[in-house]
Formats: C-alpha cells, sequence, structure tokens
C-alpha cells in the first residue's frame, strides 16, 4: 500500500496539513496511516471515502494509482 501512502503524502504536502492533524480531523488513526506507510495493513473504502472527502477528491484518485502499479 505504500503507492496509496505515496499519494497521501503528496496530498500532505499540497495541502499543508501533517498526518496528525488528518488523524484528528478525519478520526482515522495515526496508527492506522503508519499501518498504511509501513504496508501492514491496506485502507478500507470507508477510511479512503473519509481522507477523499477531506482532501477533496475524488476516491478514484487514490484507487488508481492502485490499479496501474506495475
Amino acid at each position: 500500500m505504500l503507492i496509496l501512502y505515496k499519494k497521501f503524502s503528496t496530498l500532505l504536502e499540497k495541502t499543508n496539513k501533517t498526518a496528525y492533524r488528518v488523524s484528528k480531523d478525519t478520526g482515522i488513526a495515526q496508527s492506522v496511516l503508519s499501518d498504511w506507510k509501513r504496508g501492514i495493513s491496506n485502507p478500507k473504502v470507508d477510511k479512503l471515502k473519509k481522507l477523499s472527502d477531506y482532501f477533496n477528491v475524488p476516491i478514484e484518485y487514490f484507487l488508481d494509482e492502485e490499479t496501474t502499479k506495475q
């Protein structure tokens, strides 16, 4: 899931936010975000929806990267 986390990191940079702030604002635990970063777990659709709503991007923003991974 590292590609998804890279997309997440890009959004953090573009919006000048921290993972901590996103965690507090969305209710997604920091440990969950960390697990995604390390590839320990995969995000569920409900969490991706929260992130897409939070960053005002379509959910496909995250999903398309996964399907085009080489």
